[in-house]
């Protein structure tokens, strides 16, 4: 049996045909359980001098508060063996610790929960195919959202814009010993985080995953049929292919999460470690802003305005991240656009000359509500807090915004991204068709 293609539910189920003495062909069970088990893993990571975040292994509150003196905040606490990211938090302060680890215990748990240190860097993904000996890697791809958010609801560039020729050997480098440290005989994905120059391995999945179709469409290089050929027994070589990092395709092509939440009333739609999207489309252009413009529209997203072409903008953020909003804030104001924001986001706002009409919060007089059922905004940018009270406001406040059209984004990366392509002039009729051809 291949169980390479059924994603995490496959792995879950290998131990089981192991177990069972059902044979599984090309990577065996004992490595995929050692890209699972977080011991086991940290270990081999070490022994091939590869960096990671450093982590730890507890049971409950108290255990995690230690381990906070240990690595510091902010760090993700996340159940191991999960799928799709559920259950896994970004803890900033000892409070959101007991919160989250309530959550995650409600739960029986079978495995340790793990820590491990939140490092705020570029996310990239690879997905490669080896023989046992040798390893293609089809290319590089860069998400917009920074590390946090989860993979499958990350806007994913190929090629890798922002990262170094030097972050990208590299990258190559870590894929390459790992495979071989691993034992593939497949396909493999590793995701990593880039901060400046340095480079960690934050997950690998010796198996397929959602950007494999994406990655082979837009390379021409059919990873799924290779692998199930190497799977077999044939070597990469002699099916005419060149091992290593393959050279990057001229066109850009990104890769859109595409979200429900119109059909699935009262959900929480803000994004992080949890998957939330339902699906993916491909935006392909001769430069970033295109195939970003294409991909948003794809996606649903309305890049110009309801309006006599100005834009409203309603802002509202945490705390920790009001130092980062007075550049997107620039951005808007410069594209003409006319903000709203709640009092302590309108006073970081201002700080830089802005003009911004402030807006009381959810349960006040003049609060945000009112200003959605006016009809002036365009979109919402909103990054709330994690309490019970704040996701009920603001899953009230999605639903209705949801109902008038009004997009809503919870990322500053996904938000600044729409105000470039907005800022690009970028329409359906001054756009080029892209083909992407297998040869």
């Amino acid at each position: 049996m291949i169980v390479q293609l059924g994603g995490q539910t496959a792995l879950k189920l290998a131990e089981k045909l192991d177990r069972f003495g059902i044979k599984i062909i090309g990577t065996s069970y004992d490595a995929l359980d050692l890209a699972e088990d977080r011991g086991r893993f940290s270990a081999l990571l070490k022994e091939s001098k590869i960096p990671y975040p450093e982590y730890g292994v507890i049971e409950n509150a108290d255990q995690a508060r230690e381990m906070s003196k240990k690595i510091g905040f902010p760090m993700l606490v996340r159940p191991s063996y999960v799928l799709g990211g559920q259950g896994m938090k970004i803890a900033f302060n000892d409070e959101e610790i007991e919160e989250f680890m309530e959550i995650i215990n409600r739960i029986a748990q079978d495995h340790p929960i793990l820590v491990d240190k939140y490092l705020q860097g570029k996310e990239i993904e690879v997905d490669a195919v080896c023989d046992g000996t040798d390893i293609l890697i089809p290319g590089i791809m860069e998400h917009i959202e920074r590390a946090g958010i989860h993979s499958g609801d990350s806007i994913s560039v190929y090629p890798a814009q922002t990262i170094s020729q030097r972050a990208k050997d590299t990258i190559a480098e870590y894929t390459r010993r790992l495979a071989k440290a691993l034992h593939v005989v497949g396909m493999i994905n590793i995701q990593f985080i880039v901060c400046g120059e340095e480079v960690y391995v934050i997950e690998v999945n010796p198996r397929s995953s959602r950007t494999v179709p994406y990655i082979s469409k837009v390379t021409g290089i059919p990873i799924v049929p290779l692998a199930t050929k190497v799977i077999l027994g044939y070597k990469l070589k002699d099916m005419g292919y060149t091992p290593g990092l393959q050279p990057e395709a001229k066109h850009i092509a990104i890769k859109m999460p595409v979200f429900s939440f119109e059909k699935i009333r009262g959900a929480d739609i803000s994004l992080g470690p949890e998957m939330k999207s339902t699906g993916e489309v491909l935006g392909v252009g001769k430069n970033l802003n295109e195939a970003l413009f294409k991909g948003l529209v794809s996606a649903g997203y309305k890049v110009e305005s309801q309006k006599q072409g100005r834009h409203g903008v309603l802002i509202t953020v945490t705390k920790q991240d009001r130092f980062e909003i007075v550049g997107l804030a620039k951005k808007l104001d410069d594209l003409g656009a006319e903000l709203w924001a709640t009092p302590e986001t309108a006073a970081a706002i201002r700080s830089l000359g802005i003009e911004v009409h402030v807006v009381n919060k959810l349960r006040q007089d003049n609060s945000i509500m009112d200003l959605v059922e006016s009809g002036k905004l365009d979109y919402i940018v909103y990054t709330g807090k994690s309490d019970k009270k704040s996701i009920a406001d603001y899953i009230k406040l999605h639903n209705r915004a949801n109902q008038l059209g009004i997009a809503t984004l919870t990322s500053l990366d996904t938000a600044n991204a729409l105000a470039d392509i907005i800022a690009s002039r970028y329409n359906q009729m001054n756009t080029c068709l892209l083909y992407t051809s297998p040869s």
